[in-house]
């Protein structure tokens, strides 16, 4: 299984050598907690965490 990684700037969790979201190499492995955002526009988690990209998202990135 691939190790996922965690952009230091928006926090997206991807699996490869660049951020999906922001386009950043500046990853980290050193992350905790997820949150899977499916609908950025009504989700009310997604607004508090100023998420508006539907992807899978660390909760605290190193």
């Amino acid at each position: 299984m691939p190790r996922e990684l965690a952009c230091k700037k928006c926090k997206a969790i991807t699996v490869g050598k660049v951020c999906p979201i922001c386009n950043s190499t500046d990853l980290s492995s050193d992350w905790s907690g997820i949150v899977i955002v499916f609908d950025s526009k009504t989700s009310l988690i997604a607004k508090t965490l100023e998420i508006s990209i539907p992807h899978k998202y660390a909760l605290k990135v190193s």
